[in-house]
């Protein structure tokens, strides 16, 4: 009997995308601190999943400075060891982010035919400081860019909501606010669970619907120093 009929399907891969705001206004009130250990967080939690259904991808793409950039290639979480942590400085390029999220997506042989629907985080503390509209109607528009499950938190009273809501298509989960350190690692951790859910899911393409609300305000158990809020 050949061996063939004894094998394993593989995995197959479940991108997930984050576009993080990085400009210099998130080095205060303790928000790129609060970033970076909730990204960790997601990181950690995904490399602890195993690859059943769906094996998960993660991309980090930063902007800050004069432009965005490339972070963390999109890499099996599993195999994601440990991240740079992010550093604020300068303006806020997000149309150039767009812009590469849509050569990340639209890159066919780093995201298959055969991967499930990506996942798209948008995160922003301000307003755009380059030409954003024609990116984010490159990606929104994009055929990938169309089908990806895209959410956005605004950080503070200062971030763009148009622009967030823009670039949102989840009705059930509109932009979140994050108003304090805790609400930025509510978010992720929302997210978090809605793409393992999906991971572990029969069904990894449909949407698993969040509920932020859900999560509660237990600050003991994220276990923060929530003395800096904005």
């Amino acid at each position: 009997m050949s061996l063939k009929k004894f094998a394993v399907a593989k995995a197959r891969a479940l991108p997930v995308i984050i576009l993080a705001d990085t400009s210099g206004s998130m080095s205060v009130d303790g928000k790129i601190a609060a970033l970076n250990e909730a990204v960790q967080n997601m990181v950690s939690t995904f490399r602890q999943e195993s690859a059943r259904q769906a094996e998960i991808q993660v991309g980090l793409i930063t902007f800050g400075g004069d432009k965005a950039e490339m972070h963390l290639p999109l890499a099996k979480a599993s195999e994601i060891e440990a991240m740079q942590p992010l550093d604020a400085i300068g303006r806020t390029p997000m149309g150039h982010a767009f812009e590469l999220a849509t050569e990340v997506l639209e890159d066919k042989e780093l995201i298959t035919s055969r991967d499930y629907r990506p996942v798209l985080i948008l995160l922003s503390d301000g307003i755009p400081t380059d030409s954003w509209q024609a990116g984010l109607e490159r990606l929104t528009t994009s055929e990938r860019g169309q089908k990806a499950s895209r959410f956005a938190m605004a950080i503070g009273a200062e971030a763009n909501i148009d622009v967030l809501e823009a670039f949102n298509n989840d009705l059930e989960a509109p932009v979140f606010k994050a108003n304090e350190a805790r609400d930025i690692h509510r978010f992720f951790r929302a997210v978090t669970m809605s793409v393992t859910a999906r991971s572990q899911s029969r069904t990894p393409n449909e949407l698993v619907p969040i509920n932020f609300d859900e999560l509660g305000n237990d600050d003991d158990d994220l276990g923060l120093d929530l003395e800096g809020q904005w």
